[in-house]
């Protein structure tokens, strides 16, 4: 059995933080402030006129802890994570080496948040694809972050099977721009990622190949945005979460706040705008291909304990994998 899971570790960043007066805060696109301390030199980066700090170190232990005791996956796919080296401490200082194969290539997001592999099999090919454009935008990069394609193979080279972790445009809009126009322009481009992607794997896989696709997809599995995404050359894909079990029962609401989560299949609580209750969606999904639809067992959440997450807004899942 192969253990594969998703988890979105909310904001993974490497950021000193530090207490200092400046007395101008640059653009966007400037690439920071570069400050001098004792001949060591760092740069500080701001998103949107903020400092961008590192994550607090009790939710980063609260994540390593998840990853240890609770979920011990094989295989772990995972979202908004700065950069490689960032990952390569997290494993290193909190995890204790649990993964000797790491992979991530910096993608196209501003906010500096990339997807990343951790394998404790070997990892052979490592691909890119946040090059990749859409026929309706051919000049722009469709990937908001990327979508990275990662072999698995044995101890003798021998391919396992493939995984896609990807993270999809968010429902966030800005406050300079057009709240509605700006929702169909974030749905409009998810839904042309999901064709992208479909396309690739199309391209990528044979029909009987063994491939997972996972990843923060930002809407649920029904998304009509998503739709494209689902089949690969004519083949659709299997929701491995469409009935996983929980590892606790998700925290009741306050009493006036909504009945709670309608299901186990959740992974992503929030407060819409203009809504009166919050939502529970399954924004972290794992699908696999038709060669895997009777090989995969123990679909699984980890169930959060407080409202806004156990070191992330994201619980992670994983499904076990019989090869």
């Amino acid at each position: 059995m192969v253990r594969v899971a998703t988890f979105n570790l909310n904001n993974l960043f490497s950021r000193f933080n530090f207490q200092g007066e400046v007395s101008a805060i640059p653009g966007e696109g400037t690439g920071g402030i570069t400050l001098t301390f004792d001949q060591n030199q760092f740069t500080a980066r701001t998103f949107m006129g903020r400092l961008v700090r590192a994550k607090d170190s009790t939710e980063t232990h609260e994540i390593a802890r998840r990853i240890k005791e609770v979920m011990n996956a094989d295989v772990l796919a995972v979202q908004e994570v700065e950069h490689v080296e960032v990952l390569k401490q997290f494993n290193r200082e909190h995890l204790g080496n649990l993964y000797p194969h790491i992979a991530l290539v910096e993608g196209n997001d501003s906010r500096l948040i990339d997807v990343g592999i951790l394998s404790k099999f070997p990892i052979g090919t490592i691909i890119s694809h946040q090059t990749a454009v859409h026929p309706d935008v051919p000049n722009r990069r469709i990937f908001s972050r990327d979508l990275l394609q990662v072999e698995i193979i044995d101890n003798n080279g021998n391919k396992l099977f493939t995984i896609y972790n990807t993270h999809l445009k968010s429902h966030f809009v800005s406050a300079e721009e057009d709240p509605v126009q700006g929702a169909i322009d974030a749905n409009n481009r998810r839904k042309r990622q999901a064709e992208t992607i479909s396309r690739i794997l199309s391209r990528m896989e044979r029909p009987n190949s063994r491939f997972v696709l996972v990843g923060d997809m930002n809407d649920p599995p029904g998304s009509e945005f998503l739709a494209p995404m689902l089949t690969v050359d004519n083949h659709p894909l299997v929701n491995a979460l469409e009935s996983p079990s929980e590892t606790r029962p998700a925290k009741a609401e306050t009493p006036g706040q909504g009945p709670g989560p309608q299901s186990k299949a959740w992974t992503h609580r929030f407060n819409p705008s203009g809504q009166e209750f919050p939502r529970y969606e399954l924004f972290d999904h794992i699908w696999v291909s038709p060669s895997l639809a009777g090989r995969f067992s123990n679909p699984t959440i980890d169930r959060r304990t407080k409202h806004a997450g156990d070191g992330s807004d994201h619980d992670p899942a994983w499904i076990d994998i019989d090869l």
